[in-house]
C-alpha cells in the first residue's frame, strides 16, 4: 500500500501497473521530523532514502529505539534472526506488539524469534551476538537487492543458515537472565513477496538510483519487498526503492518510457548512507 499526502492510498497488487512522473521543475523537499513539516523546507538529495535533511533526521532519531535512544520503553521487545539470503543474516529487535511487521518492512525473506523480555535485555541480547556470532544488526538494501533472484528453491534450504545460528545462539553463556529464549520456528516470506515458485517473476537487472525533476517511471509490479517494488518495465525489471519518492511531487503517468537514473543491480553507490535497516 502506498500512502499519499492529503490521506489517499494506492493499493499495490502483482500484476498491477505503477507508473508515475516527477514533476518538471520539481524539487525534493525534506519531509520533516515525528508528524512536524520541516521548518525551513529544506531540499534534500534525490538519492537520499530517508528524505530529511540533517536537522530533521536528528530530531526523528532523538526518539528512536532503532538508533538506541530510547532507554526507558516499557513494552516488551522480542530479539530475531533475518534471513535476506545465502550469507546476508542479521540480528535485530522489535517491540512484541508489532508482530512480524518489522521484518516485513525489511524484506526479510525468513526469519526466526530468539527470545522475549525487556528493551535493555533486549539489546544486550542483541550486542553478545553480534560479538560471539559475528551477526550485524545491518544488511545494506543493495545488497539484499542482488541475492534476491537466486534464493534457494524450497523454504527448508532458506531457513538452514538461521537454524544453524540460532542453535549457536541459544548455546552461549551470557544471556541477559530477564530475557526469555524462544525456540526455533522458521517463518518464510518469498511467497508473500512474490519471489517464490511459479509467482516468482522475472529477475531484476537494474535498481532506481534516484528520482529526477521531470524523470518517469512505469511498469508492471512483479514483486515488492520491504520497500521494494519490482516493475516489468521496457528495460527489463527494474527495483524501485518507495523510499526514494518522499519529499518529490509526484503525477500520475500512462505509458511514458523509463527516464530515472537506473544502476546496474549489485552495484551499490559509494558513500549513499542506506538506513540504520
Amino acid at each position: 500500500m502506498l500512502s499519499w499526502a492529503g490521506g489517499r492510498s494506492s493499493a499495490l497488487v502483482r500484476g498491477k501497473r505503477v507508473a508515475f512522473a516527477v514533476a518538471e521543475e520539481g524539487v525534493r523537499t525534506c519531509v520533516g521530523a515525528r508528524g512536524h513539516a520541516c521548518p525551513l523546507r529544506a531540499g534534500v538529495p534525490g538519492r537520499s532514502t530517508g528524505a530529511r535533511c540533517e536537522e530533521c533526521a536528528r530530531l526523528d532519531r532523538a526518539h528512536s529505539v532503532a538508533a538506541d535512544t530510547v532507554a526507558d520503553d516499557p513494552r516488551p521487545y522480542r530479539v530475531y534472526l533475518a534471513w535476506f539470503g545465502p550469507g546476508l543474516v542479521k540480528v535485530g529487535i522489535t517491540a512484541e506488539e508489532r508482530g512480524p511487521a518489522r521484518l516485513l518492512e525489511q524484506g526479510a525473506v525468513c526469519f526466526s524469534w530468539l527470545g522475549r523480555g525487556p528493551l535493555m535485555a533486549a539489546r544486550r541480547a542483541e550486542e553478545l551476538l553480534r560479538a560471539a556470532l559475528g551477526v550485524p544488526d545491518r544488511v545494506p538494501y543493495a545488497r539484499k537487492r542482488a541475492v534476491r533472484a537466486a534464493l534457494p528453491a524450497s523454504e527448508a534450504e532458506r531457513a538452514a543458515e538461521i537454524a544453524g545460528l540460532h542453535a549457536r545462539a541459544v548455546a552461549l553463556g551470557g544471556w541477559p537472565e530477564t530475557l526469555t529464549p524462544e525456540p526455533f520456528r522458521p517463518v518464510d516470506h518469498a511467497g508473500v513477496f512474490g519471489i517464490e515458485g511459479e509467482r516468482r517473476g522475472p529477475a531484476a537487472v537494474a535498481e532506481v538510483a534516484g528520482l529526477v525533476a521531470g524523470g518517469a517511471i512505469g511498469g508492471e509490479l512483479v514483486a515488492a519487498a520491504g520497500p521494494d517494488l519490482h516493475l516489468a518495465t521496457e528495460r527489463g525489471v527494474v527495483v524501485l526503492d518507495t523510499r526514494l519518492m518522499t519529499g518529490w511531487e509526484l503525477l500520475s503517468a500512462g505509458g511514458e518510457p523509463c527516464t530515472v537514473p537506473l544502476r546496474e543491480l549489485g552495484r551499490a553507490a559509494p558513500g549513499v548512507q542506506d538506513g540504520l535497516f
